[in-house]
């Protein structure tokens, strides 16, 4: 790239607006790209339907703890 004193000052303006161009496009994609992450990441949806063995296999020990758990308060002298 030649040295900024050689160009005249239209030429150096107009460099700038395209370096300020793809800046502000290469900050757009950026923030496309976290969006999608973001959404990829908190997607609880998906999440529960790639893990639903593990988490039926928690919610009915759970289940199943808490109405032993209760069953004994009534059930023990």
């Amino acid at each position: 790239m030649s040295t900024s004193s050689n160009l005249p000052p239209d030429m150096l303006e107009k460099q700038a607006e395209q370096q300020r161009e793809r800046i502000a496009e290469s900050v757009s994609e950026l923030k496309e790209s976290v969006r999608e992450t973001v959404r990829e990441r908190l997607d609880y949806n998906a999440y529960a339907r790639k893990h639903i063995g593990s988490i039926a296999t928690i919610a009915s020990l759970l289940a199943f703890t808490t109405a032993y758990a209760f069953t004994g308060m009534f059930t023990r002298h």
